[in-house]
């Protein structure tokens, strides 16, 4: 499919979010770039949810991973000063597992949160960033009750706790678009030039485009804790969130 390779790269991630550890190849080696590999379950950031991290393991050489460069191929930055392998060297590749899985959990939650926003209020998503079991969320909301940061933590974490399946899966761009609210931002980030869309679903809650990484129920998300809403101007919510 379309999404399944970047460059040379296989997208593990986008197959499975369960891959932790993997063998792959390298078939670039650049000191400026960064490290190309065959398969990679490294997702580079994107919507959001910034890269993974994690290790190459070599010949008996371990190099950290502290990010990605994306460009015409997928580039895994080593940390500063550890070796580069080289071109046609096998490797095994490992995340960092707890970072991976915070970061799951909490771009899940986000998705809660969007569906719970629309369905209730009918406000799209502005803006948002997150990092592992924090984040925040800008909404396109003039007015909201007096309660609105009790009812939003409620009524998250009710669907939460109510165990929803989350699926992923891929349509031709036709097809996704003809799904209501596919798209649940302001603006419309999905590429022109793309011909296959990737879905996540968040059964009978939330169903839109996204390329990230997500957990296979709501309720291995946790909980969520609306820490701050902050009123921006012009309308817009920040909501500032705390998985836990």
């Amino acid at each position: 499919m379309a999404t399944a390779h970047h460059g040379h790269t296989h997208r593990l991630d986008l197959a499975d979010a369960t891959v932790r550890e993997w063998d792959a190849t390298v078939v670039a080696a650049d000191a400026d770039q960064g490290i190309v590999l065959d398969r990679s379950a490294f997702y580079p950031g994107g919507g959001g949810q910034p890269p993974d991290q994690g290790v190459l393991l070599w010949g008996g050489v371990r190099t950290r991973i502290a990010g990605t460069r994306r460009g015409d191929e997928l580039y895994l930055v080593p940390e500063e000063g550890d070796p580069l392998p080289p071109v046609g060297t096998a490797v095994r590749g490992a995340l960092d597992d707890e970072r991976r899985t915070a970061l799951m959990r909490t771009h899940s939650g986000l998705h809660v949160l969007t569906g719970v926003v629309f369905r209730d209020f009918g406000a799209l998503v502005t803006g948002g960033t997150m990092e592992p079991l924090t984040a925040r969320m800008d909404f396109d909301l003039a007015e909201v009750p007096a309660d609105f940061k009790e009812r939003i933590a409620e009524s998250v974490n009710a669907e939460l706790a109510a165990d929803r399946r989350i699926e992923v899966r891929e349509l031709p761009r036709d097809e996704a678009f003809a799904i209501p609210d596919i798209i649940r931002t302001a603006t419309n980030l999905v590429p022109p030039e793309l011909e296959v869309v990737r879905i996540v679903d968040i059964v009978g809650l939330d169903t839109q485009a996204d390329g990230g990484t997500h957990v296979a129920s709501t309720a291995m998300v946790g909980r969520v804790e609306v820490v701050k809403v902050e009123n921006k101007g012009r309308g817009f919510r920040r909501l500032r969130l705390r998985i836990i």
